[in-house]
């Protein structure tokens, strides 16, 4: 797959420097005495294209993303009861749709709209746009989360394939500001992921970042609509070939209109089952 023939944005991603430490970050104050190695301070100047045109070409995994629509109505995203009962349901069928997958498990989401930077004074549903390119799990925290959400079956699960899955969309108007870019997976070496440590006080979870490269492709939709629906594979436990991280990141785009309405988005955790 290549971008090169389409339209593209010049914007500024937010790498991580590969300096041999792994990234971290503290979901609490850390004893004064801890050297700190926070994600994201190296920032790259990149083009983005534009994914239109290659939109049916795209393969989850390829490419690790998919863009496709989003029949299913559903407007009440301000009701948390009814986001985890109705359209939960809606996001298991579409991924099913999508990836032939035999059972699919939400495990979360997130709302995401402009908020404070601090981590710490956000709440699990509402965060803003995530600057930073990442993949939301690692060959260790992939399997974890299953055993986390699955219990007394996750062991007899991680015997067959399991992928993570992102289902990505506009509440309730078109996102022209802060668009999600994607990393195509076939352009990123396996060494390009840097696990990085999320520290709570109970436990150390973990996540990719990545450092640059000048080889990675990157791609996006410009102005999706609500009926649109981005697939994102954050982990696949088969070792085929075939993608299983992609790394993304929301962006600033400089083609974004200065009167453009703030981004307002959901983003819906999954786990299939195959």
């Amino acid at each position: 797959m290549t971008a090169s023939t389409s339209a593209s944005v010049r914007a500024t991603l937010n790498y991580t420097v590969d300096n041999g430490r792994p990234p971290d970050y503290y979901f609490y104050e850390p004893d004064p005495r801890v050297i700190l190695n926070p994600p994201g301070t190296d920032l790259q100047a990149v083009d983005i294209h534009d994914a239109w045109p290659l939109r049916q070409q795209l393969s989850l995994d390829r490419e690790g993303f998919e863009l496709q629509d989003f029949a299913a109505p559903f407007s009440d995203f301000d009701d948390d009861a009814a986001v985890k009962t109705v359209f939960y349901a809606q996001v298991v069928d579409f991924v099913k749709a999508h990836t032939g997958a035999r059972m699919v498990m939400v495990f979360d989401h997130t709302i995401r709209k402009r908020m404070p930077a601090d981590l710490k004074v956000q709440t699990e549903v509402q965060r803003p746009a995530v600057l930073l390119v990442h993949s939301d799990y690692t060959v260790n925290s992939g399997p974890q989360r299953v055993r986390d959400v699955m219990g007394d079956q996750a062991d007899a699960l991680l015997q067959r394939r399991v992928a993570f899955y992102n289902v990505w969309k506009p509440l309730y108007r078109r996102v022209e500001e802060l668009p999600l870019a994607m990393c195509d997976a076939q352009s990123h070496h396996p060494d390009d992921m840097l696990r990085m440590d999320l520290k709570y006080q109970e436990r150390t979870g973990e996540i990719y970042v990545m450092r640059h490269s000048p080889k990675h492709r990157w791609m996006y939709f410009p102005t999706m609509e609500p009926h649109h629906a981005l697939l994102l594979k954050t982990y696949d436990s088969e070792v085929d070939g075939r993608c299983r991280f992609m790394g993304h990141s929301a962006f600033e785009d400089p083609s974004t209109p200065a009167d453009a309405p703030r981004r307002e988005s959901i983003e819906v955790r999954t786990m299939a089952f195959f």
